[in-house]
Order: structure tokens, then C-alpha cells, then sequence
């Protein structure tokens, strides 16, 4: 890689945890009820909010009370987003006149959407009006976002409250999530954005002639070119921070209406870890000991600069096949060198797998480039990270309850080790909560590799593979990753767009989404009634570099053993296919 590309990577990291400090405390405040600045301007519209909902923001709940609120807001989202697809073509804002979405693909949409994991198996600028990609998919792209860090909040005070029966309000903190994180940050990043050149308008479909007539896949000639527009801008900011991905247009963030300049490349990688990155630092303030935050934020940022580098040098490394015909893929001032398939050439191979491995370590699933076009390593990098739980930063809110999840098993191990009850933050670990914990991490895998054993078993599922042999395994395997995870990111090459995929991937969101949250506020439940253990001389301290490497590899050796005989009849075994 060039000095360009490190400076620029280099660059990036500094950035991220400059600003994880500053907007963690801001956050910290805004769920703790405390001034945080913009009160005067925004505390009116939260008080309506209450008011015209009829809810009373000094009730907290207890986390059944809480984990129902949550079902409830997410179900009338869902309802709300496939009744716009089903009607779209009888409603307002459709000037290219689309037609309703079919059932299967609608219910996908609907649940992906609700559930903050925005795949996609439907072209958006052939297939979405512009009122279903605004009232529909960028309304939910705020509130499943909003939902999951109320989650992660109601956890924490789980962590930090002592004997208390409550949580907080579901309510209160999905609308401050709105008002007070989302909205002000999504406002800003648009505006950047629209300054960069992303579209934001309501006009029909643009024909414009070409430079250079040719002909289609039938011979027919070919003249013009239709230029989709929309309020896209809008839309692109709030994918972004809220780690939800659903582009407005079938290529995502590499088309250039979404992402035109390295700029706008730079502030939508940023939006995508700067939440989950702040929420470390959060949890840290919660909980009164802002080492624990940083400690979590070390572990994350160590897992995922070591699968950066591996992607990074696998796609500039290139392919073995060219280098034996004599392609230079070198760097040089010519070109970039390495693996360009399916890479956008403003953005080159540094910051596409950077892009790369930031939206899979996050629930966030946009692109920059094509992850089906990279080397087997290279492709193994996304495809491991969301495997991993999506714990290494991860989404807005499930990234961090995932990860403390996990911090909960690595004491536990601990407490295993030394013949000790197993604590953390104070709170004694018993069987109750690695029950709860156990669910949390056992059911992504269960859904990714029963799903991926179906679909390849089935005349349904195989049907719709169109690359044979250990690369058509990769991409079922990547389809069900992300579903199965609620990341949204695809290998492509798979028809996923037919009732089989629609349905089945539909299902596996639900269960990735709730059926984690669902024990995680169990969890948070069990830890809020217990009282905190003063430490002691055998306490283990969760702040250190042991805790932080141990942390780790609790991390990697889950994610190994369950998922490496998978990646070894996939991306593995097509790299040794490659190098041979």
C-alpha cells in the first residue's frame, strides 16, 4: 500500500477517537436528563412528543414493561413500511409511476428496515417512490437506530443502578435518541454532504444523451441514459449514523449521486463508527468509570486494525493468476496496483477496504465497492467481522450490548480460572445471567448456519446461485451472515430477490434483532436488582490490558469455533484454490 493510503487510514483512526470523548459525554448526559446544550431549542418538541403521546417521562419500567414497548414501536414500523410498499403505486410522490412491491420482497423490506439491518434485495431506484424511501425506509433508518441504543442505555443502568426494579422509559430514550443524537448529527452530515454533490430533490427521472451510442443485450441501439434523482441526501446521512446502510440507489454508496468525492467518502465512513465509538466512552461515564469505556473501545479498535490490515494487503496483494502473466500490480504513480475489481477508482483500494471492513464491523452493511469482487482474504475479512456478532463497534447501540455481553462471559471464564464467582462492575455473574448471555451469543450463529444449510439443500435456495462451486457457498454463506446479524451487506452473484430468500431472510432479521435484545434486557433486568460487591484482593479488574486481551480472545475463539468449518468450505478453500 502507499504512504497515501496509511496517511489516509492514519487519518481516519485519529478523527474517530478524537471526537469519541467529546460526543460520549454529550450522550451520557442526554440519557442521564442533564443539560446537554440544546436543551432550549429541541426541550419544547420533546415535551410535546410527551404530551401528544400521552406518556409520562418520570414512569420508568421494568424491563418486561420495557422489552414490550420496544416489540410494539418496531411492529408498527414494520407494519407501517410494507403497507407504503404495497400502495406505493396509488400514493403521492412516485413520478416514475412504480408499481406496488410484491409480497415476499415487501415483508423482507419491511423487517430488514424495522429491524436496522436494511438489506436489500430490490434495486431502490427501480423499485422505491420517493414517499416510501422517505415516510417508509429514512423514517425507520431513525427509529430502529433510536431503538437500539435505548437497548444499550437500559443496560447500562442495569450495570450502574443498584437494587432498583426499573430501567427507564423506552419512550423517553427513543425520543431523545431522536431528537437529541440523530436528528441534530443526520442534519449536519446531509448538509455536507448536499455540498459535496449527493442529490436531494423531488424530480422525475433525467434522460440525457450519450456521448457515444451502443447497442443492448438484444442489438437494440441505445442513445440516451436515465438519471435517477430523489431526495437521497436526506436519507444517506441517517444510513449512516444510524449503522443501518440501505442505500437509495441498487450501488449503494458507490454510486457517485450518494458518495461523488473522496470528501463525501471520508464524512460517511466517519458517520458510520462514530456513534459506536462515542457509546464506549458513554458507557464509561454511566457507569462512573470512564477506564471501562475506554477499555471496551481498546479491544474493539485492536480486533478491527488487525483485519484491516489483513483486507487491505490481501486486496493490494492482487491476484497471483495476473502476476503470472506479467500484470504489473504494483503501485506505482500510474495506478494503483492490486485487486481494482469492482472498486471505485476515487476512492482505490486503502479506502475501500477501509469502507469494507467499517461496515461490517458495524451493523451498517453500506459499500463503497463490491465485496463479491474481492480476493478470497479480502472477502473473508467482512464476511468474519459480521460473524463475529458485530460486537467490533458494531451497530448504534447492539454494537456495545454485544460487546459488554461478551465482556460478561470473559469474567465469567475468569471466575472459572481462579475458582471465584465471576463479577463485573460489582455485580456478581450468576446463572441467571450466562443463561441470558448464552442466548445472546449462540442464536446468530444457529440462524446463519441453519439458514446457509437450507438454501444450499433445497432446489429453492440453489436455484438462485449463479456462481458454481466454493465461491456460490461464500455468497449464501455471506447473505445469511448478514441477514443473520442485521448487517445488510452482500457478496452478490445470488438472486435473493424471489420468495424463498425473501421469506427465509426475513426471518432470520427477526430473530437476529429481537431475540438478542430480548435477553439482553433480561439481562439488564437481573443486573439492575442486585447490590455491588465492594472489590477485593481476588476481584478481576476490568480495565486493564489483561482484561482488554482477554476480552479479545473470548471474542475470536467464539467466532472461530463456530464459524471456521463454514469459512474453510468458502473463502478459505478458494484462496488455497487461487494461490495453487
Amino acid at each position: 500500500m502507499t504512504r497515501n493510503g496509511y496517511l489516509q487510514i492514519g487519518f481516519y483512526f485519529v478523527v474517530l477517537i478524537a471526537l469519541a470523548k467529546p460526543l460520549g459525554s454529550y450522550m451520557a448526559r442526554v440519557y442521564e436528563g442533564k443539560p446537554c446544550g440544546l436543551g432550549r431549542v429541541l426541550g419544547p418538541f420533546e415535551r410535546l412528543i410527551y404530551r401528544l403521546c400521552g406518556v409520562r417521562s418520570d414512569e420508568e419500567m421494568n424491563w418486561r414493561t420495557y422489552a414490550l414497548a420496544m416489540l410494539l414501536c418496531n411492529f408498527a414500523g414494520l407494519l407501517v413500511v410494507y403497507t407504503l410498499q404495497r400502495l406505493q403505486h396509488l400514493l403521492p410522490l412516485n413520478p416514475q409511476g412504480f408499481a406496488a412491491v410484491t409480497p415476499d420482497s415487501a415483508f423482507n423490506t419491511a423487517i430488514s428496515f424495522a429491524s436496522n439491518t436494511n438489506w436489500q434485495g430490490y434495486g431502490g431506484e427501480t423499485t422505491m417512490s420517493y414517499l416510501t424511501q422517505m415516510l417508509g425506509l429514512t423514517v425507520q433508518n431513525f427509529v430502529s437506530a433510536a431503538a437500539g441504543m435505548a437497548t444499550l442505555v437500559a443496560l447500562i443502568r442495569g450495570l450502574a443502578r443498584r437494587t432498583a426494579q426499573t430501567l427507564g422509559n423506552f419512550w423517553v430514550d427513543l425520543t431523545r435518541t431522536t431528537l437529541y443524537l440523530l436528528l441534530p448529527l443526520a442534519i449536519v452530515l446531509a448538509l455536507l454532504q448536499a455540498s459535496q454533490g449527493v442529490i436531494q430533490n423531488f424530480d422525475a427521472y433525467q434522460s440525457v444523451p450519450l456521448l457515444q451510442p451502443t447497442v443492448d443485450a438484444n442489438g437494440n441501439a441505445v442513445t440516451a441514459q436515465v438519471l435517477p434523482m430523489g431526495p437521497a441526501a436526506a436519507q444517506i446521512s441517517i444510513k449512516q449514523l444510524g449503522t443501518n446502510g440501505g442505500g437509495f440507489f441498487n450501488v449503494n454508496s458507490a454510486h457517485p449521486f450518494e458518495n461523488p468525492t473522496p470528501l463525501s467518502n471520508f464524512f460517511e465512513m466517519l458517520a458510520i463508527l462514530l456513534i459506536p465509538a462515542a457509546s464506549c466512552y458513554m458507557f464509561g461515564k454511566m457507569v462512573g468509570d470512564t477506564r471501562q469505556g475506554w477499555a471496551v473501545l481498546a479491544a474493539m479498535t485492536i480486533i478491527f486494525v488487525a483485519l484491516l490490515a489483513v483486507c487491505v494487503n490481501a486486496e493490494q496483494s492482487g491476484n497471483p493468476a495476473f502476476t503470472k502473466m506479467d500484470v504489473d500490480q504494483r503501485a506505482s504513480a500510474l495506478h494503483s496496483g492490486g485487486n481494482m475489481e469492482g472498486k471505485e477508482t476515487r476512492c482505490g483500494i486503502a479506502n475501500s477496504a477501509l469502507w469494507a471492513t467499517a461496515t461490517t464491523a458495524a451493523s451498517n452493511g453500506s459499500v463503497n465497492s463490491m465485496h463479491d469482487s474481492y480476493t478470497p482474504l479480502g472477502g473473508l475479512v467482512p464476511l468474519w467481522l459480521m460473524q463475529l456478532g458485530e460486537v467490533v463497534y458494531g451497530g448504534v447501540g447492539s454494537g456495545l450490548y454485544g460487546m459488554l455481553v461478551f465482556a460478561i462471559i470473559a469474567v465469567f471464564i475468569a471466575g472459572l480460572m481462579v475458582g471465584r464467582t465471576p463479577e463485573y462492575l460489582g455485580k456478581k455473574i450468576e446463572a441467571y445471567e450466562m443463561k441470558m448471555a448464552s442466548l445472546v451469543i449462540l442464536i446468530p450463529p444457529l440462524v446463519v448456519l441453519g439458514f446457509t444449510a437450507l438454501a444450499v439443500v433445497t432446489e429453492a435456495g440453489r436455484a438462485a446461485i449463479f456462481n458454481s462451486g466454493v465461491h456460490g457457498f461464500s455468497e449464501v454463506l455471506y447473505a445469511f451472515s448478514s441477514q443473520g446479524n442485521n448487517n445488510g451487506s452482500a457478496f452478490a452473484g445470488l438472486g435473493a430477490n424471489n420468495p424463498f430468500y425473501n421469506i427465509s431472510g426475513g426471518i432470520a432479521m427477526l430473530f437476529a434483532r429481537y431475540w438478542l435484545a430480548l435477553p439482553t434486557l433480561a439481562l439488564a433486568g437481573s443486573l439492575a436488582r442486585k447490590k455491588v460487591v465492594p472489590a477485593g484482593p481476588g476481584t478481576l479488574p476490568t480495565h486493564n490490558a489483561m482484561f482488554i486481551f482477554l476480552l479479545i480472545g473470548v471474542v475470536i475463539i467464539v467466532g472461530a469455533l463456530t464459524f471456521i468449518p463454514a469459512l474453510a468450505l468458502g473463502p478459505i478453500v478458494e484462496h488455497l484454490m487461487m494461490i495453487s
